[in-house]
C-alpha cells in the first residue's frame, strides 16, 4: 500500500519543525493514522512503503510542546521508506562490493586529525547510523540499502607549533625539545597576504579520498574542515571549471590571480576519477575563503544542498565569518540555517542532530526526484527519436 505526502488534516501551514528526536524508533509517517508509532509499524505484517512526515508546524493536542529555537522551513516532501518484513534490496542498490551505501566524508577541524574528530563524533555517528540503517530495518534508504558510512580522512598538513594560535611555543619547545603536536590541517594561512598555503595539496588529497573510496552522497565538515566542505560541493558541480578558466583569465598577471582548477577534480587531467555532484553537504562553523584568488569557489553560488550551523557563542568562527558561506550558497536562510546557543564545537543533542538527519533526507528525496525527472526526460526523448524513424513498410 503506497501513501503521498500530504499535510496533515488538522493543519494548513507547510513548515516543517525540527524540535523533537525523529530517529527512529520515534517517528511519524503518513499512513491511514496521521501519527504512527515504532510499534504500531513494526506489527504491519507485509511490507509497506510510507512517507516520513519529520513535524508539522501545527500539532494535535496530544503532540508535545514546540521548541521554538530551531526551525527548518520547508514543503513536505516525499520520502520513501519500508516497514515490516523488507523485501532483498532492489537491483539498482547494490553494488559489486555489497549493498550500497550512504558514504559521508567527514573533514575536521584545524589543529585536528581524522581519528580526533572520530572519536569527537561519535555520538553523532551512532544515531546516523540509528537514523540510516542498513536493509531490511525500519528507516533504511532504499537507494542506499547498505546503510550509512562514515569516512574520516586526515589533512596532509602537519602544523607545527608556531602555525597554532594560543599554543604555548617557547614552553613547548623547552619541555620537549624537537617534539611537534600531532596537529593537521588542510591548509595555512598566510595572514599578510591571505593566501591558503598547502590548500592544492588539501583538495588533492580529498580528491584522491573520493576517487579511491567514493562515490559519496555527502560531505560534512567543522571549522577549516567546514570551509573545505563548501570547496569540495562547489568543485564537483557541472560548470565550475569554466568559471575557475574565466577567472584566471580575467585576473592572469595580477597578485590576486585565480587559482587553477584542481587538476585532481579534473577527469581529463586524473584517469578514472570520475565523482557525481554532492546530494548534501554540512558545515559546522564553516566559512568561504576571503581572499580574491579564490571567488570561483563562490562564484556563481554553490547550489548543492548546504546546511549551515554555528555557535552563538563560538569566538573562533564568529557568525560574521560563518554568513560569508551562507552567502555564497543558494537557498533561504531558513531552511538551510540552524543556530545553536553554544561556542566552537559541533553539537550534539538531539534536537541539533535531528536537523541535520531531516536534511540529509530531504536533500536525498530531492536528488531522488532530479534523477527521476531526468531519466523521464530521457526516455521521452528516446520514444521521440524512435518515432521519428523510417520504417521500411
Amino acid at each position: 500500500m503506497s501513501h503521498v505526502l500530504q499535510p496533515l488534516r488538522h493543519s494548513t501551514a507547510k513548515n516543517i519543525i525540527l524540535s523533537r528526536p525523529i530517529s527512529p524508533p520515534d517517528c511519524v509517517i503518513a499512513s491511514s493514522r496521521p501519527f504512527c508509532s515504532s510499534s504500531a509499524a513494526s506489527s504491519l505484517a507485509t511490507p509497506q512503503s510510507h512517507s516520513l512526515v519529520l513535524f508539522n508546524s501545527s500539532r494535535p493536542p496530544n503532540f508535545p510542546p514546540i521548541n521554538p529555537s530551531i526551525t527548518f522551513s520547508q514543503p513536505f516532501r516525499k520520502i520513501s521508506m519500508t516497514t515490516g518484513n523488507s523485501a532483498a534490496p532492489p537491483a539498482n542498490g547494490t553494488t559489486e562490493a555489497g549493498p550500497k551505501k550512504l558514504k559521508a566524508l567527514m573533514l575536521h577541524g584545524y589543529t585536528q586529525s581524522g581519528p580526533l574528530f572520530h572519536a569527537k563524533t561519535r555520538a553523532l555517528e551512532k544515531t546516523l547510523q540509528k537514523a540510516f540503517p542498513a536493509a531490511p530495518a525500519i528507516g533504511h534508504v532504499p537507494s542506499h540499502p547498505g546503510g550509512i558510512e562514515l569516512v574520516y580522512p586526515t589533512g596532509p598538513t602537519k602544523l607545527r607549533v608556531s602555525d597554532i594560535p594560543g599554543y604555548d611555543v617557547q614552553g613547548a619547545t623547552s619541555s620537549s625539545p624537537g617534539e611537534e603536536p600531532e596537529a593537521y590541517g588542510w591548509w595555512r594561512k598566510n595572514d599578510e597576504t591571505g593566501e591558503y598555503i598547502g590548500l592544492e595539496r588539501g583538495l588533492a588529497h580529498i580528491g584522491e579520498v573520493l576517487k579511491t573510496q567514493g562515490p559519496f552522497a555527502g560531505v560534512i565538515g567543522f571549522s577549516q574542515g567546514g570551509a573545505a566542505t563548501g570547496m569540495i560541493a562547489s568543485l564537483l558541480e557541472p560548470g565550475r571549471k569554466e568559471a575557475f578558466a574565466e577567472l584566471a583569465a580575467a585576473t592572469a598577471g595580477s597578485e590576486k590571480a585565480g587559482i587553477e582548477f584542481p587538476p585532481e577534480f579534473d577527469p581529463t587531467k586524473t584517469p578514472g576519477f570520475s565523482h557525481p555532484p554532492l546530494k548534501f553537504a554540512a558545515s559546522y562553523s564553516g566559512f568561504a575563503a576571503p581572499d580574491a584568488r579564490y571567488k570561483a569557489f563562490y562564484q556563481p553560488k554553490i547550489y548543492t544542498p548546504l546546511l549551515h550551523v554555528m555557535g552563538s557563542l563560538d569566538t573562533v568562527v564568529e557568525e560574521k565569518r560563518v554568513r560569508t558561506l551562507i552567502d555564497a550558497s543558494t537557498g533561504k536562510e531558513e531552511e538551510r540555517v540552524i543556530v545553536h546557543p553554544g561556542g566552537h564545537f559541533l553539537p550534539s543533542q538531539k534536537q541539533y542532530v535531528n536537523a541535520l538527519i531531516g536534511f540529509i533526507r530531504q536533500s536525498l528525496a530531492k536528488a531522488e526526484a532530479e534523477e527521476e525527472e531526468k531519466a523521464g526526460r530521457c526516455k521521452k526523448n528516446e520514444e521521440e527519436s524512435v518515432e521519428d524513424m523510417d520504417v521500411p513498410f
